[in-house]
């Protein structure tokens, strides 16, 4: 099923999602990978003021590329999640609603999302320049000196994902697999 939803998500549309969904994202969401999420981690531990309300926002596992000239950002695809599964399930309880990536996650990370009623996405690997064109705008907000790995306010337009892995816990990579096993 095709759906169009507005980001930051409310409670309703993240239940509302199913694992195989065709989803087109337009508003805003923030990218971080690695290093981002590490500082964040150290920020919540010392109990201070994190860059960005996650409440409810989605975070692009995403390091850019230089943007052209009038363009927005360069390519844009997304990182291997599992890099940040150590870090997920405390933003996840913190109120992070979604997460974009490819690749599976770790059980802690499917527990927490089923426990927070929360989705990860996919993003199609390999075709960053085609999903650098859902960005109309890009700010840098935090960590500037990480360079592509810095915190980004990103304001997509029709953000092509697949939701892999429901608020009910239903995960596309295994039941692809499932499918795919009985069709052979």
């Amino acid at each position: 099923m095709d759906r169009h939803i507005t980001v930051p998500l409310t409670e309703e549309e993240a239940n509302s999602l199913r694992a195989g969904d065709y989803v087109y994202l337009t508003g805003t969401i923030y990218t971080a990978r690695d290093a981002a999420h590490k500082r964040i981690f150290e920020m919540v531990g010392a109990n201070e003021q994190l860059p960005m309300d996650i409440r409810n926002n989605v975070i692009y596992y995403m390091g850019p590329s230089p943007a052209r000239e009038g363009r927005a950002i360069g390519s844009a695809g997304p990182t291997t999640a599992s890099r940040m599964d150590k870090y997920a399930p405390t933003l996840l309880d913190m109120g992070l609603k979604g997460m974009i990536g490819k690749g599976k996650r770790s059980q802690e990370v499917k527990d927490a999302i089923v426990r927070n009623g929360a989705i990860y996405f996919a993003a199609v690997g390999g075709a960053g320049a085609l999903l650098s064109r859902s960005i109309i705008a890009s700010e840098v907000i935090a960590f500037d000196d990480l360079g592509t790995e810095a915190i980004r306010k990103l304001e997509v337009r029709e953000f092509p994902v697949i939701v892999v892995m429901d608020a009910a816990g239903n995960d596309l990579y295994e039941t692809a697999i499932c499918q795919y096993c009985r069709e052979a």
